[in-house]
């Protein structure tokens, strides 16, 4: 089953739509906690949810949008009334599998397309734990988002560039709030060369926080941070793995090379101006 191909229809796609705003939730709910002062909202909408963290936050979006008909527009006036109130842009990731018309329902609204986004997935199968990465200690963790966190601050060049730019302080807080991951750090000549984590939803290994080193780079660190995660679904049970990267990045290249197939493009559609436009850092993975 390891080699066999990947297909995605509209169910396994409504299913990983599904896990990411689970995933979404989960990490607002550790942002309110971690801010002791409720800030933000998680509200369900046509099938999906619209969440906000905080002020320039990764996890201020609307995901899992479309497969339950279109959104009701009264509902919609609610949420975009929801983040115009904490001063917010509306962010949409939208499913190529998501109902056909909401495209056309968004920009009527005033959304606008600005970027693309894969979603890559695979099997999860055998496969041996690499010796240079191994996983973050209790103690650890300050030095693994930190390091975590300014290695994506150096994008990789390579591909489309993200939409999504965030400083330092904003990184560490949702690597921070990504509520029920698991942490692994790899290490080269004796050094942290780079990090990555991946969260259990629904039997699906969702792989985030990716990122490595500049010094590190081209070195098979991110490779190794993949099979090492693959290995780890594999005894937490999961059967497939997911993992989002821009369009022609490295992380994109490597996690193909690793056996992710293309299973579907998320469209990036905004209403309202992005706080997080010229700050700096790509919020996704960086190789």
């Amino acid at each position: 089953m390891d080699g066999e191909r990947l297909f995605c229809d509209t169910a396994l796609a409504e299913r990983i739509e599904r896990a990411e705003a689970q995933f979404l939730a989960a990490c607002c709910d550790a942002a309110r906690v971690r801010r002791g002062d409720d800030p933000g909202f998680t509200r369900p909408l046509a099938g999906g949810v619209a969440t906000f963290a905080e002020a320039g936050s990764p996890f201020n979006k609307v995901a899992g949008l479309g497969f339950a008909g279109l959104p009701d527009s009264a509902q919609l006036d609610e949420v975009e009334a929801a983040f115009a109130e904490v001063q917010a842009p509306v962010q949409v990731e939208l499913s190529q599998f998501a109902e056909p018309s909401i495209g056309a329902f968004l920009t009527a609204r005033g959304y606008r397309l600005e970027s693309y986004e894969n979603v890559l997935g695979r099997r999860v199968g055998g496969g041996a734990f690499p010796g240079d990465v191994r996983p973050c200690r209790d103690d650890e963790l300050e030095t693994w988002l930190s390091v975590v966190a300014e290695a994506s601050l150096v994008a990789d060049e390579q591909g489309l560039p993200s939409n999504e730019h965030f400083p330092r302080e904003l990184l560490v807080n949702a690597l921070r709030d990504m509520d029920g991951v698991r942490r692994y750090l790899a290490e080269r000549d004796g050094e942290f060369a780079g990090g990555a984590c991946f969260r259990v939803t629904d039997g699906i290994a969702q792989f985030a926080g990716a990122a490595t080193r500049p010094a590190h780079r081209r070195r098979g660190v991110q490779t190794a941070l993949l099979q090492a995660r693959l290995a780890a679904a594999a005894e937490a049970g999961c059967d497939i793995a997911v993992v989002t990267t821009q369009p022609g990045s490295k992380s994109h290249q490597n996690a193909q090379r690793q056996g992710f197939d293309l299973l579907y493009a998320r469209a990036i559609l905004v209403k309202g101006t992005s706080a997080t436009s010229s700050s700096g850092a790509d919020s996704r993975q960086a190789s």
